[in-house]
């Protein structure tokens, strides 16, 4: 059941229009009553509409952010970058997640029918979330990140440059033999595409036994390394689309028999925290993502407080990071 500001008036035992008041921040509401009024609506998840507020335009001075969840790598990264900036602002953060499926999008499409927040900022937002009609047909500025195919404006990271160093650097170490471990979705097909470009213009190329797609995880990569074993190829590196798959990859090698980076040198791509404590060290790629934070809020701020253009994509660069796994 939906709260009503009058249910959030009469448990901080105050008007509507006090709770109005407060929502716009109104500097005659003592602070005990402010203070306590915002405590029942965080305590009810009360989302105000645009009427409740009391502003001509809507406003809540408050930026929505929608995340996949909280447990994906490199997440709270982007968030940190997200807070360092909006909170400089006069304006507050409301996270929510897609973790429950069918549940986090019916409650995504009332908060943006209910004007719960000024603009938006989506991070890897599935299909479900970008061509929901809710969104799509209301006038919130919105920003993705990682995005790349978004009808909204998006900021994203190099990550087909930065797939295209991996395949340069192996190459200049004499590794021809390559074998690739994806996984599903647009950032591990970019980063795929980036790598096979650079093969190709060396004269090389994938095979399709080269290509191993698998799950996002650890046993995912481990699975993946078994596969290519299994299969007779013969390769003396992997590119794995991201670091926990490369973890993963590490594993399987050592369980094979086969020494890193002797035998077969690994890379994988993200830089996460794990990438300094796998076994050897990983060689992998850095995604600048505090960066993407900042940059997709300061693009969203700026449409917000100064009516800033707000189209098209920002792409921030990449940069390969070597380390032991492929020296």
């Amino acid at each position: 059941m939906r709260v009503t500001i009058a249910e959030v008036a009469r448990r901080a035992r105050v008007s509507k229009t006090t709770v109005s008041r407060v929502l716009n921040n109104k500097s005659d509401v003592d602070a005990a009553t402010a203070v306590r009024v915002r405590e029942v609506i965080a305590a009810t998840g009360y989302i105000p509409s645009a009427g409740a507020v009391g502003l001509a335009k809507g406003r809540t001075r408050l930026v929505g952010v929608l995340v996949p969840g909280l447990s994906p790598a490199g997440v709270g990264e982007v968030l940190q970058g997200v807070a360092d900036v909006v909170e400089e602002s006069d304006h507050g953060l409301l996270l929510s997640t897609a973790a429950r499926g069918a549940d986090s999008l019916a409650r995504f499409t009332h908060q943006v029918r209910a004007h719960a927040f000024d603009g938006l900022l989506l991070l890897d937002p599935p299909p479900a979330v970008t061509d929901n009609d809710a969104l799509r047909d209301s006038d919130l500025p919105v920003v993705v990140v990682d995005g790349a195919r978004s009808v909204f404006p998006s900021v994203t990271g190099d990550d087909a440059a930065g797939a295209a160093a991996v395949a340069r650097h192996f190459l200049a170490r004499g590794r021809r033999r390559v074998a690739v471990v994806t996984g599903p979705g647009e950032d591990a097909a970019a980063r795929l595409a980036g790598f096979r470009s650079v093969l190709e213009e060396a004269g090389s190329s994938l095979t399709g036994d080269a290509v191993t797609e698998t799950v996002s995880t650890a046993g995912g990569g481990r699975s993946a390394v078994r596969q290519l074993v299994a299969s007779g190829l013969a390769f003396d590196a992997v590119f794995a689309c991201d670091d926990v798959v490369a973890a993963g990859v590490l594993t399987g090698l050592r369980e094979a028999g086969r020494t890193v980076p002797e035998d077969v040198v690994v890379a994988g791509f993200g830089d996460l925290p794990l990438a300094v404590f796998t076994q050897p060290p990983l060689t992998t790629v850095r995604r600048p993502l505090r960066a993407l934070g900042e940059t997709a809020a300061r693009r969203l701020l700026g449409k917000l407080t100064g009516d800033t253009p707000l189209d098209g994509m920002t792409v921030l660069p990449t940069e390969l990071v070597v380390r032991e796994s492929a020296p």
